[in-house]
């Protein structure tokens, strides 16, 4: 089963490591004897379905922590170990294509037009105005 972060990717199973211990959660005396946390590792810079640019990406981001050149993530949410692999696969996979999403566009600086100057001219002498109409006048 590999993961589909999206459309153009996918990353295969034989790179996601996995690593299950005694969750510390829910589950009563069930925890003392099954291993239903869950942490996964997936190792960016040995990747061999990421592109160079891809690795770039991911390592200049400051949302995710990058330890060694891996993503860690552990998930302990679930009473079953199912539950948790498979929250923990979801995970990387929102993490990837948030990362993995393209810049968004540099807003262009325009100037501003000769009529919208004189609207934002005119408002502003409206609202003295009003403020002028608004005092007392007191003679001494």
């Amino acid at each position: 089963m590999n993961l589909t972060v999206n459309s153009k990717l996918e990353i295969p199973v034989n790179e996601i490591q996995w690593r299950f211990s005694r969750s510390s959660r829910a589950g009563g005396q069930n925890v003392n004897k099954t291993d239903s946390r869950v942490e996964i590792v997936f190792n960016v810079s040995e990747s061999k379905t990421l592109t160079p640019y891809q690795k770039y990406r991911i390592s200049i981001q400051d949302e995710v922590k990058l330890t060694n050149g891996c993503i860690c993530i552990a998930v302990q949410d679930k009473r079953t170990q199912y539950q948790n692999r498979q929250l923990a696969l979801s995970r990387l996979a929102s993490i990837l294509r948030e990362i993995l999403k393209p810049p968004p566009k540099k807003r262009r600086e325009t100037t501003p037009t000769r009529s919208s100057k004189r609207k934002r001219v005119e408002s502003k002498k409206k609202r003295g105005e009003l403020k002028k109409s608004r005092q007392s006048k007191i003679d001494y």
